[in-house]
Formats: structure tokens, sequence, C-alpha cells
């Protein structure tokens, strides 16, 4: 497994991410033995960072997590590199209800997920979303007080745009930006990516297979569970969904092309983002089976010469997907839009 440094001051971590979301929450229901054999295949074959959020399932997903470092050789646990997202609000019914950023809860929401994770410190902490309510300092602040503590150890950011990037700078170093980055969801390029990169901050990518819409996997008639978000997101909507799968099979010729799947040309393109500039991109792959794990793994492997890059290219442009990436009331969340 290759390494990458996490920004200029964060820590080293895997070409490759495993984010543990799925596991719990979001996208329908999901099995407790598979997801931790995940997890432990994945350190197996030298994955160390683990990215987790506080409110997935209201805590399910920590302790899913923290189970499964706990059952970990002891090697392999030792490797293993935490980052949590913390701030959402959420009620019993699941509803949501905005973000915390005050100091005092940001040193409460880390108190219960060391708890639940079992460890005695978070590797990168970051808030999910920006507090409009709490400057962003204030915040940054509270992290790094924490990071003072030895409770953590770097500052993340997550979905927020360039300016509020500079001020967090400004503020604490800052390890990453962890934000949606795909094929069909590409605008950071605009401002944010050449901020973080001037700045010596690294993106580590969810949705790198904009979940499982640009996997492969993905068919017309799948029928999706009420407790599954995809069930609810523009992208899977309609026409949205059959003109994105019409992008998809575009893709597909292009890996059948070079023998790989769809999954590992679409993970191979968000490597080669950052590939000349210091692999400064770690994608985060939401693989919830070991089968789907060996998948995305697979995607190392995968090398994407400049006739390659064209061709993803007109199959599928930048801002071709129809729909946006969250239904209207979360991208109002969203600092980074």
């Amino acid at each position: 497994m290759r390494t990458h440094p996490l920004g200029t001051t964060g820590p080293q971590v895997s070409a490759l991410g495993l984010g543990c979301m799925g596991m719990s929450a979001l996208y329908g229901d999901a099995d407790r033995t598979e997801s931790i054999a995940t997890v432990h295949a994945a350190l197996e074959a030298g994955v160390t960072l683990l990215d987790t959020g506080d409110f997935y399932a209201m805590g399910h997903n920590e302790m899913l997590v923290g189970e499964a470092l706990r059952t970990a050789p002891a090697a392999l646990r030792e490797q293993a590199q935490v980052s949590v997202k913390f701030g959402a609000l959420r009620s019993p019914d699941g509803d949501w209800a905005g973000y915390d950023g005050r100091p005092a809860a940001v040193k409460n929401f880390a108190a219960y997920s060391l708890q639940r994770l079992g460890v005695d410190h978070i590797d990168v902490y970051r808030i999910a979303r920006l507090d409009p309510d709490v400057p962003i300092e204030e915040t940054v602040g509270a992290i790094s007080e924490l990071i003072e503590k030895g409770y953590v150890r770097h500052v993340g950011l997550s979905e927020v745009g360039a300016d509020t990037i500079r001020r967090a700078a400004a503020t604490a170093p800052i390890a990453d930006l962890q934000i949606e980055y795909s094929l069909i969801s590409r605008g950071i390029e605009e401002s944010i990516l050449p901020t973080t990169r001037e700045l010596g901050i690294s993106i580590t990518a969810y949705g790198v297979l904009s979940r499982g819409l640009i996997s492969g996997h993905f068919t017309r008639d799948r029928q999706l569970a009420a407790n599954d978000f995809r069930a609810h997101s523009p992208r899977f909507q309609g026409e949205n969904l059959r003109h994105n799968l019409d992008l998809v099979e575009a893709l597909r010729k292009i890996a059948e092309h070079k023998g790989v799947s769809v999954a590992q040309i679409a993970i191979a393109w968000v490597l080669s983002r950052g590939a000349q500039h210091n692999d400064d991109i770690v994608p985060l792959v939401g693989a919830r089976t070991r089968e789907r794990l060996t998948e995305s793994l697979g995607a190392l492997d995968v090398t994407l010469d400049a006739a390659d890059l064209a061709a993803i290219e007109r199959a599928v442009p930048a801002d071709a997907a129809a729909g946006e990436r969250y239904p209207a009331p979360q991208m109002a969340h969203l600092g980074s839009k």
C-alpha cells in the first residue's frame, strides 16, 4: 500500500481510505459482521485511514468502528488512523437539526467519540458542516485545545469554501479538507482545490463513486429502501437517473477496453487528479463488503495515460451530471457549494 502525507502538517496515510458511514446508515440495512470483516480486510491490505462521524446512525458507526478496532490484531489496530466528523444535530426520529460548532460543544462531542471508539485520541477531527452562528476560528480553536491536551492529533475541515479554508488555516494548521469529489462532482476544481494546494492542505475525497451511481453496479430498475438516502437524492430520480446511467455506460466502454471495472476507473481518475500534486487527493471508498473493498483496492493498479484521461473527459465531461448531489435542504448547509 502506497502512503502519502495528509497535507504539509498531517500524518502519512494510505493512498485510499475507508469511509465507514454506509456500514451503519443512509444506504439501507447493512450486515454488521460483514462490515467488521471489511474493516479488518482493509487494515490487512494496508489501509490506515478510517473515516466515520459521531452522527452516523447516532453513534452506531463509531461503536462499530470501535468494535472492529478492538477485535483486530494489535499490529493492525496500531496502524489505524481514525478521522471523525462532528457537529450534526439529530433528533430521535433521525431528522437533521443543524450544526453546532461552539467550543464547548466541540469538546463534548469529542468526549463521547473517544468513548464510543475506545481510543485515547482521534487522528483527524473536523466539523461536518460549517455552523453559520459560530466563526470557524472558534471551532478550529477548540480542536486546537484538544490537540494540546492529547485528545486529537490533527485539524481537518469538511465541505467548506475557499474563504473559510483560509480563515481556518490562519488559526491552526489544517491537514485536509474532506469534500465530495468524483467524475460527476467536480465543483471543487474552480476555487477550492487551488486554495488547498496553495495552503498545503490535502483533499480526502468522499463520494468518489457518487454513492454507487457511477460504480457500474447500479441499475435503472433497482428498488431502494425507504431508509436509503438515494431514494430521495436528486441524481437517482427519474430522468436524472437515466441520464446519469448513460454516462456510466460511456465510462464502461473505456473501462472494458482497459480490462478494469467501472468503479476502478472512476477511483483511478480521482487518484490521477492528485498525482501531479504530491498525491494530495486521498479517495475514501465506501465499501461495505470485502468484495467491494477488493474491487476498490484494484484501482491502485490502474494507470491512466493522457489518452485514457482524454477519453474519460469526453465520456463524462465536467458538469455532465443531472441533478444536485443533495436534496435542497441539505444543499443549503454546504459552505462549499
